[in-house]
């Protein structure tokens, strides 16, 4: 069939779902369309990972003031310059209701009244890996157009702002919305054409595409709304700082990015596919009293023992690691601290060199796992 077959209407009695129901029967193939929306099912519409929310494997609810380039909940990264600390983070902060047909949302709170200088900057963001958007075709005449929809509240009113941008950040597209209502539940969308000029990043785990929510950006990083711009704009002109207000609230959930030209329900995937997506970037292994986390042997210094760990899913790049509460056990005699952690690391596993706070018997087999009694971890981070 040649052309693009477009359905704008399915009439029935569950609404959505009965339309996806009804499109799968019909065998679309790729490149046709539902409503303007691409029709192509069972793959990843939603762009955006943990866009409702619902994962916090770093800080497990618990509220966080962080700095720069830190993650707050999986896959948002808050991005601010010089590691301005202007605000807390958590999982469902303020104990509000989420909207309808979600249970978590983003809570943010400025922590001051800061106002920023022309140079400076505060963002919550995600960067998308480009395997997840080399089909948008940017960067060329066939570049398809995209559609960023979000469930917001804030205690302030007015216009708000955030951009889209390349992985080297020398493209943007600042965007513009406004909150009518003050500690009121709103549904955004907007609209983006896509980027027919600039360099960007193809099939490879590379970053393809930065999504930026502005929270106080200076003057320097703001550009005219609605149209891209071969320059580094991280909002729009006109934006409402949060920053400038103290106890201000900015709450976010049900963010969506997808292709085509109007918003679609919010994909909700399965808990463990979700889970599984976030931790290709970031991983935290443990979090409870002895549980393994790897085996090894020490070695003839008997202070020292080497060993492998295997990831609970593949990973985008080979992680750097943390660690806090970690011991080496045999589970007989043998149950020391552990004090260093080195790791040759791949995409699936590592082979890891650790040291020891006491000694043991060389060559005996042992266990990587938890100190009793805490929720000690071994954290494997491969973000963008």
């Amino acid at each position: 069939m040649a052309g693009t077959l477009t359905v704008d209407t399915i009439q029935s009695d569950s609404s959505y779902a009965s339309t996806l129901n009804v499109a799968s029967k019909m065998n679309f193939a790729a490149g046709m369309q539902i409503g303007g929306q691409d029709a192509t099912f069972g793959g990843m519409r939603n762009r955006i990972i943990n866009g409702d929310m619902r994962i916090d494997q770093r800080n497990a609810g618990a509220s966080v003031s962080v700095s720069g380039g830190a993650y707050t909940l999986d896959r948002w990264v808050y991005d601010p310059s010089a590691s301005l600390s202007w605000f807390t983070f958590q999982q469902n902060g303020g104990a509000v209701t989420p909207p309808a047909g979600f249970s978590n949302y983003l809570g943010i709170t400025s922590t001051g009244a800061n106002t920023p200088t022309s140079g400076q900057f505060t963002l919550v963001s995600q960067y998308i890996e480009g395997f997840n958007t080399a089909d948008l075709n940017w960067g060329t005449a066939d570049a398809k157009t995209v559609t960023l929809s979000f469930w917001v509240r804030s205690s302030l009113t007015g216009t708000f702002g955030g951009a889209l941008g390349n992985s080297a950040f020398n493209r943007s597209y600042p965007f513009t919305y406004t909150i009518s209502a003050a500690n009121t539940w709103e549904q955004k969308s907007i609209t983006i054409a896509g980027d027919t000029t600039g360099t960007w990043v193809g099939a490879t785990n590379g970053l393809g595409l930065r999504v930026i929510f502005g929270l106080g950006v200076g003057s320097s990083s703001l550009g005219p709304a609605g149209a891209w711009a071969g320059a580094t704009y991280r909002s729009a002109t006109g934006a409402t700082n949060v920053s400038a207000t103290n106890g201000a609230t900015f709450y976010i959930t049900g963010v969506q990015l997808e292709k085509g030209s109007a918003a679609s329900p919010f994909e909700n995937r399965q808990y463990g596919q979700e889970f599984a997506l976030c931790q290709r970037y970031f991983q935290k292994l443990g979090n409870a009293s002895y549980v393994a986390i790897g085996s090894g042997f020490l070695t003839g210094s008997n202070t020292s023992s080497n060993g492998y760990v295997k990831y609970t899913t593949a990973m985008r790049s080979a992680p750097t690691t943390t660690f806090a509460s970690l011991v080496v056990t045999d589970r007989i005699g043998y149950d020391s601290a552990v004090a260093t952690f080195t790791s040759t690391a791949g995409t699936d596993s590592l082979y890891y060199s650790l040291t020891c706070a006491a000694g043991g018997t060389p060559y005996y087999p042992n266990v990587l796992t938890v100190t009793s009694g805490t929720t000690g971890f071994l954290a494997l981070s491969a973000e963008l």
